[in-house]
């Protein structure tokens, strides 16, 4: 449940500055997921939410480590190549504390390691 509700108020965020949401909760054969995909200023962007109860000694943004990071890329590839999208791309994380929703946009670049 809070994960979803994450997901609601980065999409309603999202929304509210100007993005326009592609997909939500994509999946494609066993662990790709991406958790918003949108446009904005001719830029695909793949935005992975991380929720927390307020109070919560855990960071959101380090849940999006090297692995995960890795993870969303392959996603993000995966999710190009079947609709075939010839775009900007870039990777955003919104981490969601309690009332505060923190945007980081291009969060990270994937290195030629990750394809």
């Amino acid at each position: 449940n809070t994960g979803r509700q994450g997901e609601d108020r980065a999409a309603q965020h999202l929304l509210d500055e100007g993005y326009q949401i592609i997909s939500r909760n994509w999946h494609n054969r066993g662990r790709k997921e991406l958790d918003i995909v949108a446009t904005k200023d001719n830029t695909l962007v793949f935005v992975e939410v991380k929720t927390r109860r307020p109070g919560s000694i855990n960071d959101p943004l380090r849940a999006v480590d090297g692995r995960k990071q890795h993870r969303l890329v392959l996603a993000a590839n995966s999710f190009i190549q079947q609709h075939r999208i010839e775009m900007n791309v870039r990777f955003d994380i919104i981490a969601i504390m309690g009332a505060e929703v923190q945007h980081i946009e291009n969060a990270f670049v994937p290195s030629a390691t990750y394809y």
